[in-house]
Formats: C-alpha cells, sequence, structure tokens
C-alpha cells in the first residue's frame, strides 16, 4: 500500500464552512407550513435516542470505489454535501472496511486506523453543516474481496495487481462462482480479531462525528440487468455466515440457524457496546437469497425473510434501532422479481412481525410511490440510492409533487419561486389524489 501521508496533510483537513455558508437555522426542505405538512409521513421529522433526522428521506450507503488506501478525498466531500444541500434527511456514507483485506477493491472506504478519521470528519462536518444527519456504513466484504471496481472490469485483483487474492476471506472455502477468489475459512481467533475490529471502527466513527452508525449484513452493490438476472454483485461477509447457502462450517458458527447467527450478533453486541448509548444504530439484511424467485419463498436450509426475521428478533434484544431491509446478491445466478418496490414487502413484514423501525430500499424512484409505503405502514423511512445520483434534489422535488412547501438553501433561495409558482398544480392543500 501507498504512503498516504504524501497525499495528504492530516493536521490541515478541516473543512472551512463560515457561517453565511452553513444551512442549520432552517434546513433544506423544511416545511414552510408545518400545519399541512402534518399530513406528509415522507417530510414528518423522527428522534432516535438523541438524534432526530429531519425527514424520512434517507441517502443509501453507495460505493463510489474512489478513495485511496482507504481515505475519503474531496471527490467524497463533493459527492456527500451535495445530497445535504438539497434536503435529505440521512446520509449514509458508503460501505467502509473495518480492516484492509475487507474492501472489495483496493479503492473502497476504510475506518481501520485512526489517521483515517481526520478525513471523514471533513466530510460529515460539511453534511451537518447543511442541515443533514451524517451516517455512515461499517462492512466487511467476505468472499467478494480483492476485485477492480466496476468501471475497471470487475475483474479479480491478484497481488501483483494491486490485491489480496491469497487473503480474502470468507466462512468457508466456497468462492462466490469461477470469477471471484477462493476465500479463506476464517478461525475462531480470526473471527473473534474481527469482532474487535469492528468495535473499533465504530469507536472512530464517533470520532469522526457520525450521528447514525449501520453495520453492513447482507449484500453489496447490485446492477440489475434484462432477464431478471444480477450481473454484478456483492455479499458482505455477516451475510457470508448468516446463509446455509454460503456457509459451509461443521463447527459453532455453521449448521443450525442459531449458529449462523452467531457470528453476526457478536459482531452487533460489540459495536454496540462500542457505539455511543445516546446514538442510533442501524443494520442492513438481506431478506432473502432469492434461491426461488419470489420474495417469500422457503430456503430454511439457506436464507429466506422467515429466518431474517428471526435474526431481527435477536438484533432488537441486542439494542439495534432500525432494520434495512435488502435482498439477494448471494448465489450466482439467482433470479429476481425485479420491479419497482419489489424489496418492500420485506420492509413490511419485518416491521409487522418484530415491532421495530425499518427502511425500505431498492427501485423506489417517484415520490408519490415513496409517501404511499410510509402512509400505508410499510416502513418508517425510504432509502434511495440511484435515484439520487440521477436527482441530487430528489428531496426538492418530492416536496414538490406531494404539494409541501418547503425551505431551499439560502443559496438557491432565489430559485424556489419559479420552480414553485411555476408549477401551481402542487399547491393543493390535500394530498396528490393517487395516494
Amino acid at each position: 500500500m501507498s504512503d498516504t501521508s504524501q497525499l495528504f496533510s492530516l493536521p490541515k483537513m478541516t473543512t472551512n464552512i463560515p457561517p453565511q455558508a452553513q444551512n442549520t437555522q432552517i434546513r433544506p426542505a423544511s416545511p414552510v407550513d408545518t400545519e399541512y405538512a402534518k399530513n406528509v409521513k415522507l417530510f414528518q421529522p423522527s428522534t432516535i435516542r438523541s438524534v432526530t433526522i429531519p425527514n424520512r428521506i434517507v441517502v443509501a450507503p453507495m460505493c463510489m470505489y474512489s478513495s485511496q488506501d482507504g481515505y475519503l478525498n474531496d471527490f467524497h466531500l463533493a459527492h456527500y454535501t451535495s445530497f445535504a444541500f438539497k434536503g435529505a434527511g440521512l446520509i449514509i456514507i458508503e460501505a467502509t472496511a473495518v480492516e484492509p483485506q475487507g474492501r472489495i477493491s483496493p479503492h473502497d472506504s476504510g475506518l481501520w486506523e485512526d489517521r483515517q478519521i481526520a478525513a471523514l470528519k471533513r466530510i460529515t462536518d460539511s453534511i451537518r453543516a447543511q442541515g443533514s444527519v451524517p451516517g455512515l456504513q461499517i462492512a466487511h466484504s467476505g468472499r467478494k474481496a480483492s476485485m477492480s471496481s466496476p468501471f475497471t472490469g470487475s475483474r479479480r485483483l491478484l497481488e501483483e495487481a494491486g490485491g489480496w487474492a491469497n487473503d480474502v476471506r470468507g466462512p468457508s472455502e466456497t468462492p462466490f462462482d469461477e470469477k471471484h477468489c477462493q476465500p479463506q475459512a476464517l478461525s475462531i481467533k480470526g473471527l473473534r480479531e474481527l469482532v474487535q475490529k469492528f468495535a473499533d471502527a465504530a469507536v472512530r466513527a464517533d470520532k469522526a462525528g457520525i450521528d447514525v452508525l449501520e453495520i453492513h449484513s447482507a449484500h453489496g452493490y447490485n446492477r440489475f440487468v434484462v432477464y431478471h438476472r444480477q450481473k454484478e454483485n456483492s455479499r458482505y461477509l455477516l451475510h457470508n455466515f448468516l446463509s446455509g447457502n454460503s456457509n459451509k462450517r461443521t463447527d459453532e458458527y455453521g449448521g443450525s440457524l442459531e449458529n449462523r447467527m452467531r457470528f453476526p450478533l457478536e459482531v452487533a453486541r460489540a459495536v454496540r457496546a462500542a457505539w455511543p448509548d445516546h446514538k442510533p444504530l442501524w443494520l442492513r439484511i438481506s431478506s432473502t437469497d432469492f434461491k426461488e424467485p419470489h420474495q417469500m419463498a422457503h430456503d430454511s436450509d439457506g436464507w429466506d425473510i422467515y429466518q431474517a426475521i428471526e435474526y431481527t428478533k435477536a438484533l432488537k434484544i441486542i439494542g439495534i434501532d432500525v432494520i434495512d431491509c435488502s435482498s439477494g446478491g448471494n448465489i450466482s445466478g439467482a433470479r429476481y422479481p425485479v420491479a419497482d418496490h419489489f424489496q418492500v414487502p420485506f420492509a413490511g413484514a419485518v416491521r409487522r412481525e418484530t415491532n421495530i423501525p425499518t427502511g425500505a430500499v431498492g427501485l423506489i424512484t417517484e415520490p408519490i410511490e415513496a409517501e404511499k409505503l410510509l402512509q400505508e405502514n410499510k416502513a418508517d423511512y425510504v432509502l434511495l440510492a440511484r435515484e439520487f445520483l440521477r436527482d441530487s434534489g430528489w428531496a426538492l422535488r418530492a416536496a414538490r409533487e406531494l404539494g409541501v412547501r418547503v425551505k431551499w438553501p439560502n443559496q438557491y433561495e432565489r430559485a424556489a419561486n419559479r420552480y414553485w409558482f411555476g408549477k401551481k398544480q402542487y399547491l393543493s392543500r390535500s394530498p396528490p389524489s393517487k395516494l
């Protein structure tokens, strides 16, 4: 690995945001007419422990493959601030590895050493200065590690190409497919060390100013393509252990559901103990492996929604506050019922069966549909990923389409009147009829 001290001047890594450049007194996307906005759930605040999220709009964590030795940089500063500036309530910074071998690619974000805190804090300071809540997802890529980034071919990287193909880690010596590296089964000692590394990363996240921490216990990057197949995806280590489709161990960490949950629950306990009690802890799950191409299919020896619900019950006892419900990404060649909102039923089922707040994610693009799923109590938060890449001002667009007058950032407010008054059909005093 290169010497990052030559790339960054760490003592000077502060964010220069004078008061006139901040948007904290009245946050962007805050309702101007609070009485009417009470009927629109998407713009209602929520408080978990001591943290208040100003609306239910969440930027989902998305790998950017743009870091150097795990360090975030000016690209990330501009990228994440753009969402805060236009009103996203919570911004969850991308999957951040707890050890170098836990990255998908050499260009993933990391938080395995104290020197990485300063680069992350620049970004949390910037997000907070524009009125949003900074979050972070901590992760380990498991058997998907040592790959090149998607925009450089998603190919296996050997040591001579900057990878660590001989040090990829998983529950078993079972690769995802022939294109991925052969993992080494983690020893009991290795598992205990990783539990501590997750806890250490949580401590660093707190020092960096993160307010909401999320443990990645699901899949990773997904690229859905035609024929309802998943061409490129990544499975993270905790889910590798949870699923019998990837966990072939015969010790106390494999076999039964209780055993398969053991390591992920050890991580969750350690992170909850290390993370400040007054701050919320989220966790992302894969709700099913989609061994069969419909949401509620049984896969008792692998992973299905019914096991995900049992896992959530155990997580709730530990002190996890919100479950972020995703799916898939653990079986090569799996077929998915890909359609708008196809993962929303998982968030609804977990919420209903465990009485824990949930987040819905996956192919949610339209504000009216996002509001509808909240109104129908299918989830408590709406997480968007690619839609924010297409439109960083999605929160402002949602306000307009739902008829909620909101505050724009001070610097852009001169554009707001034309945006609103040129669209008078959105100024009605009742929610859109499609709801």
